[in-house]
């Protein structure tokens, strides 16, 4: 069984539309690709008709995928949460307690993860060291380049 994933509404929005585009856009153009191959003669040496087949099947895997994505997603009520300590689609305002560099983070599912706008995977060593912790602590998370300590300054939704 496929591991159940928190998607904000923006998030699961998206899910779905990418979704539909594959199913509709993404499978004329492949199956136009196909025709065009196809019309160019013998199958059995038409090297772009084998690559448009494969690409057929890769944007199928694509979309099976994406299905049990969806299947497995659920949207939270941010109003239901707790807002005293971090969960996922919480904000957090964390401080690095050695340089004193001071970030902001959205914790959210993997697929939604985007560094460039602030929001981290709760699957990120990061973030997993911020679940249920509450504003005040200090906490030391291993990350790849070693241990950091940071201290939660906020949380919000």
């Amino acid at each position: 069984m496929a591991e159940v994933a928190y998607y904000t509404k923006e998030g699961l929005e998206n899910l779905k539309k990418e979704l539909h585009e594959l199913k509709t856009t993404g499978r004329t153009n492949i199956s136009k690709a196909i025709a065009e191959a196809r019309d160019k003669g013998d199958l059995s040496e038409n090297a772009e008709y084998d690559a448009a087949k494969e690409a057929q099947g890769l944007h199928e895997a694509k979309i099976s995928k994406m299905g049990e994505m969806l299947a497995n997603a659920r949207l939270l009520d941010e109003s239901k949460l707790d807002a005293s300590k971090v969960l996922a689609l919480s904000i957090v305002k964390i401080k690095n307690v050695k340089n004193g560099a001071v970030m902001s983070y959205q914790l959210v599912s993997e697929s939604e993860a985007d560094m460039k706008t602030g929001k981290i995977s709760v699957a990120s060593p990061i973030a997993k060291g911020l679940l249920g912790k509450k504003v005040g602590e200090t906490i030391e998370i291993t990350v790849p380049a070693g241990k950091m300590e940071f201290e939660i300054m906020e949380i919000s939704r």
